[in-house]
Order: structure tokens, then C-alpha cells, then sequence
């Protein structure tokens, strides 16, 4: 008899010992800062990863802050051939002007701050990683292969790009950038046949609060 009630005695156990998971508290949303890029095509409203990349989000908010983007332009669109399109993206900035320009910005790989090149990223352009400035990038399609690849053996793929937040309104205007004419003879290098025919001015460039004061 023993044996015989020995195993469902056992099951019957089992439920009131057994506890269900407390669930995870809900996690609170990253820090965010908007920022409105007035352009001469309308403007292009980006927030910024202050929480999760707040090196590269505090430099762009540097060139904001100082009024160093005001007048610069959106001068590059690459354009990528193969893929679902628009493939590509479009470049803007200071350009090296040396009064425009602050010092370089310690580089945040993005397998560190979890921001990825997906539609409408932005990201800084740079030569060798901590070397980005006032130039930056913003996707037109998902740019996985500027994502840094912890595990390559190529220093340039491991680094990667530091993408530091996203367009949340303006992807038109994005778009109209992207899609204007370029000039076959002017850029250099790969670069040749990217540069737009007349660029895109930056009129301003505020904080959201600031420019709806």
C-alpha cells in the first residue's frame, strides 16, 4: 500500500510548494533630450540618448548649446544601390571649420549603449574611433554594418560607429535631403559623387524647451 500511494501523494505535494515568479517591476524609459533641426527643407526633430549614450549625446548638445550647428548644412547623401530602398543615408555638420569645431569625443561603441543603426539613427561621423567632432549621420534604412562587432578581427568593424539617438518627427524632410541632386564631380576619394549639388542650410539647431520659448 505504501508504494502504491507513494507517487500521487508526491504529485499532490508538488502544487503546494510550488511558487510562481514575482513579476519584474516595469523598468523606467530612458533619458531622452529632443533637439529640432530647422532646416531650409523644414525641420527634422531627433531625440537624443543622453542616458544610454551620453558622451556622444553631450557633445551633439555642445555644438547645440553654442550655436556652432547654426549655418552649417547637410552637404552628403549616400545612396545605396542594393536592398529595400531609400538605402543609404545623409551627412551634415561642421565640417572641419576650425571655429566651429570642439574637441573630439571619446568614441561609445554601440554594443556598449544598446543604440543601434536602424531607420532615422543618428550617429557621429568620425576618421579612426575618438576622433568624431561636429559631423553626424542620419539612416534613411537600418545600417546594422555600422553596429560594432565586438567579436571582428577588423579594429574598424569591432569599433563601429557611435549612433546616439533617433529622428522621432521630420523623416520627410529626411527623405527630401536624401532624394535632392548631387554633383558627379564634386567629393573625394569613395566619397566622389555623394556630395549634393546645393546643400541643405541648417538654419538653427535648438533643445525642444529652447525653441519653444
Amino acid at each position: 500500500m505504501l508504494k502504491r500511494f507513494a507517487l500521487p501523494l508526491l504529485l499532490l505535494a508538488l502544487p503546494a510548494t510550488a511558487q510562481e515568479p514575482a513579476p519584474s517591476p516595469p523598468q523606467p524609459e530612458p533619458a531622452l533630450t529632443e533637439v529640432i533641426l530647422q532646416t531650409t527643407q523644414g525641420p527634422i526633430t531627433v531625440a537624443l540618448e543622453t542616458e544610454r549614450a551620453p558622451l556622444t549625446a553631450g557633445n551633439f548638445l555642445a555644438y547645440v548649446d553654442s550655436g556652432k550647428f547654426d549655418g552649417t548644412v547637410f552637404y552628403r547623401a549616400m545612396r545605396l544601390d542594393w536592398g529595400e530602398q531609400p538605402n543609404g543615408l545623409i551627412q551634415g555638420g561642421t565640417q572641419n571649420d576650425p571655429d566651429r569645431i570642439l574637441p573630439p569625443v571619446a568614441h561609445e561603441r554601440t554594443s556598449d549603449t544598446g543604440v543601434l543603426h536602424t531607420v532615422g539613427a543618428i550617429s557621429m561621423a568620425r576618421l579612426e574611433p575618438g576622433s568624431a567632432t561636429g559631423d553626424f549621420s542620419i539612416m534613411l534604412s537600418p545600417q546594422p554594418g555600422l553596429d560594432a562587432d565586438p567579436a571582428s578581427d577588423d579594429p574598424e568593424l569591432r569599433e563601429g560607429y557611435a549612433a546616439f539617438g533617433h529622428v522621432t518627427a521630420g523623416m520627410d524632410v529626411v527623405r527630401a535631403i536624401f532624394d535632392a541632386p548631387v554633383d558627379p564631380a564634386k567629393g573625394e576619394g569613395w566619397m566622389k559623387g555623394q556630395m549634393l549639388a546645393e546643400p541643405v542650410r541648417i538654419v538653427t539647431a535648438r533643445r525642444v524647451e529652447a525653441a519653444a520659448e
